[in-house]
């Protein structure tokens, strides 16, 4: 299996870096082959602009999206998204390892996001969901966060963690087709022992272990809406249509 791992922490002492070096060493020891983008430490440039691209498709207005089309359709993309994509179209499992921050990611993932989830390629028209660039892959998302699990809750004070992190998990990596396998918590982990870290440590080297049993989350199916995307009538509804 190919496996690419995408680190956003600016501290190289962290968890969250560890948590990175953990799943290098695991997917190597069960002979992977493993590429690690570690974003901080290789200064990526994350705000998207029009000097991400070579050669424009209009040098008067930069729609973003088009200038990726076109940028990857003649090979005029920067270097460093190039290098970035090539890396996310090599893989069969992209892993991100990254703290929450304000129920996000941080703003250097989000960056790497925009900027190397190139449209055309990646997702685009009806290029999404079970139909998008990335179909065939998986995806994994490690994180950490200060809060506490009964924080988030049907009853907790900020709700379900599925909620916070939809953009993420559904609006981009599901979006373009990739099977998201359940994401990995380490909860609390700024105000912990250091025994607890190494509890949720061993729980992250087992889930590596055994990924090839997760079962994806469930995203839609284009199967399922028409040709401008509205959803289709339900059976009951076709028959009395009919009738």
């Amino acid at each position: 299996m190919k496996v690419f791992i995408v680190h956003a922490h600016p501290e190289p002492k962290s968890f969250c870096t560890a948590m990175k070096s953990t799943a290098v060493e695991e997917f190597q020891r069960q002979g992977h082959e493993v590429q690690v983008s570690d974003l901080y430490s290789m200064g990526f440039q994350p705000v998207a602009s029009a000097a991400d691209f070579g050669e424009r498709a209009n040098p008067d207005y930069c729609v973003y999206a088009l200038e990726q089309r076109h940028g990857a359709g003649n090979g005029t993309l920067s270097a460093d998204i190039q290098a970035e994509l090539d890396k996310l179209l090599w893989c069969d499992l992209l892993v991100l390892v990254f703290p929450v921050f304000w129920f996000s990611t941080p703003a250097m993932l989000k960056g790497w996001i925009d900027r190397v989830f190139v449209s055309g390629q990646v997702y685009g028209g009806k290029r999404v969901y079970d139909r998008g660039g990335l179909v065939g892959r998986r995806a994994l998302v490690g994180f950490t966060l200060g809060g506490q699990e009964h924080m988030f809750g049907a009853e907790g004070i900020h709700g379900p963690l599925d909620g916070m992190l939809r953009h993420l998990l559904q609006g981009t990596l599901g979006y373009a087709g990739l099977e998201v396998l359940p994401p990995f918590v380490g909860w609390h982990i700024p105000y912990i022992s250091e025994e607890a870290r190494n509890g949720i440590m061993d729980d992250w080297k087992t889930r590596l272990q055994t990924i090839e049993g997760d079962v994806p989350l469930q995203f839609p199916s284009l199967s399922d809406y028409d040709d401008r995307l509205r959803p289709l009538a339900t059976a009951s509804q076709r028959a009395s249509a009919g009738s």
